[in-house]
């Protein structure tokens, strides 16, 4: 299977429903288009969006050049960590905005590894 490649959909298909929630919070808490601000939830909802794809810029190239230039299997499971802990991200900012912290850090930390093991791939195949 094309594990790589179905990690980057569950990835963008995630964002995807972030965004539907978003919508659906928009109509429940009464927040009329363009506004971002207004209900507190809302905001949440809002925010928890905004902040996966600001995560996305960074995980879906750092994803595939992790896996092409240093550990293809390694690239697969930090993928599948990194979508299950933007639920968790997901699901305690919602609830609670002070509980949002670990699954913010385990986020950045999958993409910096992601990322720095990229970089270091590079170099040890530029040497």
């Amino acid at each position: 299977m094309r594990w790589l490649e179905l990690i980057t959909l569950l990835a963008l298909i995630e964002y995807l429903a972030m965004g539907l929630m978003v919508g659906r919070a928009r109509d429940l808490y009464k927040v009329a288009a363009p506004a971002t601000i207004g209900d507190p939830t809302f905001e949440r909802y809002y925010r928890v969006h905004h902040n996966t794809l600001e995560a996305l810029i960074i995980f879906i190239p750092a994803l595939w050049l992790f896996a092409l230039l240093a550990n293809r299997p390694l690239a697969i499971v930090l993928g599948a960590i990194f979508i299950i802990v933007r639920a968790w991200y997901a699901r305690s900012y919602i609830a609670d905005p002070a509980s949002r912290a670990p699954g913010a850090i385990a986020t950045f930390a999958i993409n910096a590894i992601l990322l720095l093991g990229a970089l270091v791939g590079l170099i040890v195949h530029a040497l």
